[in-house]
């Protein structure tokens, strides 16, 4: 350990941009074990370990990237997947640099950090390889159910944590597939669909039930699922579009980044999808703005580069350091060929109802730091632009669906910004034996987070399960 004075940072080899530019595959290769071990090898093992405390699961950092550079995996990958119930997932999808990598240490002294994320890929794709990945087997199959609603994140997270203890576990989701936003939201560059399909799989045969294309409140009410199941979890997520509020903002080609997204990826897993077919959601030959700063925006910009749009631009109301998105996929995208606007907001779509022929731009500038204690922007009167766009999307982040009108359950308590309202000790909402966890309760925010919330709602289920008697079924 320690060899962070003689060997430098590293990252997998990363395609070129021209390549990348002409295939959704991903766009980093996995690490060879001796690139990964050497990697490894860098960690300063600090009594502190700050990369552990910034990670939202606690993950033993230290300890799997030492065991990753003594050669011994099937360690690393026993510690690794004690916390993590998605380590491969998390290692390509995670903004390390704003999480664990940028509290490292060595990153702080000015070596550059561990490619921490890098090398969990690594541990957890070699378990795979090396079928070190069973499905649970419980000790005992216990005769109490738990109903999961949502099948992203959180939900699959609790899902496995409860089938650990042999707890009954059926997993309800609006969609045809398993996998939420991880399927249908984050596109193939950043995490092939083989990698949530493969997690689907050992699930099932893990013992977790999925019943699909059912939604609550119209196949069921949330009552109904309270009686046949012991316990019930909300992992929803959160799908409820923000508004992009100016002039012009119905015209045909102004669209929701989910929308845009979930065509995108239906393409590629080969479904027919009209809306992208006609060229409603599809941003070939097109002048694209994407507006937004988050994740979700870098997604929507580097999709349009892959679908062969003309030129894409993304629009930020605030300044680059002030970005909330990743900055590795800032400077993907750039690579790529996106243009980036900063300090610039929409103030008109221009065209008509049936067209969008460009879009008006406010120049912006930072004032006073607003209650979220971020300075706010504000326009400099006179300095509009217009820029020519045929495709306009709007990614301006997620807020929670009415989840009491839309589960037949009118009693179930909210929060003000529509968000569930949960006991923070034990994750159960105000109805007995009804829990939330993930977004629809901390609103949008990072897949790590859902899994952790997952994990501890699974927890807490668990506690008054097992507290009450309950009929052991033979394994």
């Amino acid at each position: 350990m320690l060899k962070f004075v003689s060997q430098d940072r590293e990252t997998p080899v990363k395609k070129d941009p021209g390549a990348r530019r002409r295939d959704f595959g991903e766009i980093y290769a996995k690490f060879a074990h001796d690139h990964a071990a050497a990697q490894a090898a860098r960690c300063s093992q600090c009594g502190v370990p700050f990369c552990q405390n910034h990670c939202p699961l606690g993950n033993d950092i230290p300890d799997w990237l030492r065991l990753v550079a003594e050669g011994r995996l099937k360690d690393a990958y026993a510690i690794s997947s004690a916390t993590n119930n998605m380590p491969e997932i998390c290692g390509r999808i995670c903004p390390q640099d704003r999480l664990c990598e940028g509290s490292c240490v060595i990153e702080q002294s000015g070596h550059g950090t561990v490619t921490i994320g890098a090398v969990e890929q690594y541990i957890t794709e070699t378990a795979w390889e090396q079928e070190w990945v069973k499905p649970l087997q419980p000790q005992f199959e216990r005769g109490q159910s738990v109903g999961i609603i949502g099948a992203g994140p959180a939900g699959l997270a609790a899902a496995e944590e409860l089938r650990k203890l042999g707890i009954q576990t059926e997993v309800y989701d609006r969609y045809d597939r398993v996998g939420g936003l991880l399927l249908y939201g984050i596109p193939n560059f950043k995490l092939e669909k083989e990698i949530v399909i493969r997690r689907t799989q050992y699930l099932e045969k893990s013992g977790v039930k999925f019943t699909l294309d059912f939604e609550v409140g119209r196949d069921a009410t949330l009552n109904q699922l309270r009686a046949k199941h012991d316990a019930v979890l909300i992992a929803t997520g959160v799908y409820n579009a923000r508004a992009l509020a100016c002039p012009g903002i119905g015209n045909l080609g102004v669209i929701a980044a989910l929308d845009y997204l979930t065509a995108s990826n239906r393409k590629g897993l080969g479904d027919q999808v009209l809306a992208f077919e006609n060229g409603e959601l599809n941003a070939a030959a097109k002048n694209v703005v994407v507006v937004g700063g988050g994740d979700t925006a870098m997604d929507c910009v580097r999709t349009a580069v892959r679908q062969g749009a003309k030129s894409v631009t993304c629009l930020y109301r605030r300044d680059r350091a002030n970005m909330p998105g990743s900055a590795r996929e800032v400077a993907n995208a750039e690579e790529e060929g996106v243009i980036f606007e900063w300090l610039a907001a929409p103030k008109a779509i221009l065209g008509a109802p049936e067209k969008t022929t460009g879009i008006r731009i406010a120049r912006m500038e930072l004032g006073d730091a607003d209650a979220s204690g971020r300075r706010a922007p504000k326009e400099i009167a006179g300095a509009d632009f217009d820029l020519a766009s045929d495709l306009v999307i709007k990614a301006l982040g997620f807020a929670p669906e009415d989840m009491p009108a839309l589960f037949g359950a009118p009693d179930l308590a909210v929060t003000a910004r529509g968000t569930l309202r949960v006991d923070p000790a034990t994750m159960e909402t105000n109805l007995p034996m009804v829990f939330a966890a993930g977004d629809i309760v901390r609103g949008a925010s990072l897949v790590v987070w859902g899994i952790r919330d997952g994990r501890e709602a699974a927890r807490a289920i668990a506690e008054k399960l097992l507290a009450a008697p309950s009929i052991m079924v033979a394994e």
